[in-house]
């Protein structure tokens, strides 16, 4: 199926879907990418809210397709390739879960025939992708949500309130940071071989360069390849990267620069297995740690506390803190903690009275994410994670690959989108689609 042929159909297939919507209003949803997190935020989407089907499912790997199917219902539509489901007018909504490299074309083609968009998230495995996605967004008039469900999390919503007005004093120090240790359990490099029975290999390379297949370029392992995703910063690190920019009311910095590579895991990946990243914005700075060698992250526990994916009994795997003058707070997505900062003896600046030991947990947002997608749909608002914002949150987490591939400290340009003065780096906010994949125009 041909761009031409997606063009010619979009006034009239957009204007069929642009409608607002009752509150209970049936929207049917096209699954595309029916592996495990597909299928698991599909249904909290479908029970996010009354009245919401999977009609339709795509994988380019049967196997995949035929689960999908089997939990969507015996009606649903099931294929390899999702552009036969876009010409489907009761087909309102298209529920991207593929890996990265595929999250463009598939969310501008869908665009194009009038579907609003759940896109997991990075964005995008480039910037100029992004910002592509964005403009189709914006064109076609859809809804496009990105999957950075901390967007629809009251509580970080709460600590930016907290912070712009300055209840723990200044911050001028950031700290993001994901752990996990892949050393445990370390595999070595696999041959390339045949793909398995179902697999269209080629289409799942797609816009990607063609190789022979390898077990570890394909489902949960794909991340190891930047020919298909960003690694571990765009993975784990794009939901906190965004975060911090949310809480601290920015959208870009203004200097990038890291360091990283692959220390120790020798499986045959090609993203680093150790990232630092320091990011300069207008007024503080920002660190981002990436680490598959050690699972423990910050560590120190509040009794009685629950942390996000801790495995141990002291460990802090994920989370961002935020160092204030009068205290810091430390977030995550099921909770945050504020500790207060000691008083210097003989200090003369009384801290604010406002800042005392406290903690709360909190609901995980990926359900109440998934329903203000449903709510977006049948009302026409903006939504919590809208592409615009996605974009920019992934952008960062792209750049910091960018700062560590080419040794530099780069200076970025937010409004052109472009670094100043490394044309090496500006060359990799974007990719030579391999045709016939080039669907979409970079």
């Amino acid at each position: 199926m041909q761009r031409r042929h997606f063009v010619r159909n979009t006034a009239l297939t957009a204007l069929s879907v642009s409608r607002v919507r009752g509150a209970n209003d049936r929207v049917n949803i096209a699954l595309v990418g029916c592996g495990g997190r597909g299928r698991y935020v599909a249904r909290l989407m479908r029970e996010s809210s009354p009245n919401v089907a999977y009609t339709a499912v795509a994988d380019v790997f049967r196997k995949n397709g035929d689960i999908a199917r089997e939990w969507a219902g015996s009606d649903a539509a099931n294929v390899q390739d999702f552009r036969r489901l876009l010409d489907r007018k009761d087909i309102d909504a298209v529920h991207i879960a593929t890996p990265d490299h595929w999250h463009a074309i598939a969310s501008v083609l869908a665009c194009q025939a009038g579907k609003d968009v759940y896109v997991e998230k990075p964005t995008s495995l480039t910037v100029r992708e992004g910002r592509v996605m964005v403009d189709a967004a914006r064109k076609y008039n859809r809804i496009v949500q990105v999957g950075t469900q901390h967007r629809s999390a009251p509580h970080f919503q709460k600590i930016a309130a907290m912070i712009q007005r300055g209840d723990i004093g200044q911050v001028k120090f950031i700290r993001v940071w994901n752990y996990a240790n892949h050393t445990l359990n370390m595999r070595a490099a696999r041959p390339d071989g045949e793909p398995p029975e179902g697999l269209d290999w080629d289409m799942y390379l797609g816009p990607s360069p063609k190789v022979p297949f390898n077990p570890y370029r394909f489902l949960s392992t794909y991340r190891y390849f930047w020919d298909y995703s960003g690694g571990y910063i765009t993975d784990f690190g794009n939901h906190r990267l965004d975060t911090m920019q949310q809480i601290m009311n920015v959208t870009a910095p203004k200097t990038v620069s890291a360091s990283g590579g692959l220390y120790l895991v020798k499986d045959g990946r090609e993203t680093p297995d150790l990232l630092t990243v320091t990011y300069e914005y207008d007024g503080f700075i920002a660190t981002y740690e990436g680490s598959n060698l050690n699972g423990h992250g910050m560590g120190g526990r509040t009794p009685g506390h629950r942390y996000y994916n801790a495995r141990g009994e002291s460990d802090q795997p994920n989370g961002i803190a935020f160092y204030g003058t009068d205290a810091t707070i430390y977030a995550e997505r099921i909770g945050w903690e504020m500790f207060p900062e000691p008083e210097a003896q003989g200090s003369t600046r009384p801290r604010a009275a406002s800042v005392k030991r406290v903690w709360e947990n909190n609901e995980e947002p990926t359900k109440a994410h998934c329903a203000n997608f449903i709510e977006c749909v049948r009302s026409r608002k903006t939504p919590a994670a809208d592409i615009e914002t996605g974009h920019r949150g992934t952008s960062i987490a792209l750049l910091g690959n960018i700062a560590m591939r080419t040794g530099q400290k780069l200076h970025w340009d937010a409004v052109k989108e472009d670094f100043t003065g490394s044309p090496e780096a500006s060359a990799m906010l974007t990719r030579r689609l391999r045709q016939p994949w080039d669907l979409i125009k970079l």
